[in-house]
């Protein structure tokens, strides 16, 4: 990764972020930036990993993250004038931005499997974790992604409701340089949060939902939703609402909207 090129592209004030630092590893960029928000870290810090010893995924599940073999990086945001119900959708921003360095810097066509992790070919290639801090008097927001760019090996875990881990190098990436990535990830990131933070987090008016809904892979699929306490819930993803909300069309009918928890795409027979 070579930390020059991101600063002299991405770094005030030639760009849109405050700051950004390179590591060669560490336990979980999104644990660190958490912590340098509490330390007064500014809006729109960025840390980039060479690897993580202790990377994280949704639902507090473990994310490989070997060195050389992938993008890990996090950013700081402090969008202030954004009503707290809203930070949450910025997840749907960073999986805008995989979609755009997926398809447009690494040449990879995929789709968004709710809430956000990178489909290709049935493989995960990708994903966010987005984490609000509970500062209340100065709210922050860390978003992390992780992106395979080239194989882990054949020991990584499939956790529940999730796909085979994939890269972007086994799906015939044209570009692999992981400099190149972040960048292209960076740059659409800052694009997309930009119009979002514009319009106080309200992703109908920014253009993030309608640019997600045509992103993700999920509306349209039958799925089986397996919620925090256990149940889970089965039919067909008809739409996302402008929470972030999954919205599933049961089998009974009736409408049921998933905030949380692990969305399994099935096979139409199942």
């Amino acid at each position: 990764m070579d930390v020059l090129i991101l600063r002299e592209r991405l770094v005030a004030p030639n760009g849109p972020y405050a700051a950004l630092d390179v590591v060669a590893s560490t336990g979980s960029t999104n644990a660190d930036l958490l912590a340098a928000a509490k330390d007064g870290a500014p809006d729109r810090t960025v840390l980039v990993a060479g690897a993580q010893t202790a990377g994280r995924g949704r639902r507090d599940r473990s994310w490989v993250s070997p060195p050389g073999a992938g993008v890990y990086l996090s950013v700081l945001v402090r969008p202030s004038a954004i009503p707290p119900a809203r930070l949450g959708t910025i997840g749907m921003v960073a999986g805008l931005a995989l979609m755009h360095a997926a398809g447009t810097v690494a040449g990879v066509p995929a789709t968004l499997k709710w809430p956000n992790d990178l489909l290709v070919n049935g493989t995960k290639c990708a994903g966010v974790l987005s984490e609000v801090t509970q500062d209340v008097a100065a709210q922050a927001a860390v978003v992390g992604v992780g992106i395979n760019v080239t194989p882990l090996g054949e020991d990584v875990p499939v956790g529940p409701g999730s796909l085979p881990a994939g890269s972007l190098a086994e799906q015939g990436a044209t570009v692999t340089d992981r400099t190149q990535l972040a960048l292209g990830w960076l740059q659409a990131f800052v694009e997309f949060e930009s119009a979002w933070r514009l319009h106080d987090g309200d992703v109908e008016r920014s253009g993030v939902l309608s640019g997600y809904r045509d992103a993700c892979g999920t509306i349209g699929q039958r799925v089986r939703a397996e919620l925090p306490d256990g149940s889970a819930r089965t039919g067909t993803a008809v739409d996302v609402d402008p929470d972030g909300k999954l919205l599933i069309k049961l089998d009974d009918g009736t409408a049921y909207p998933v905030s949380a928890g692990d969305v399994v795409h099935l096979k139409n027979d199942s």
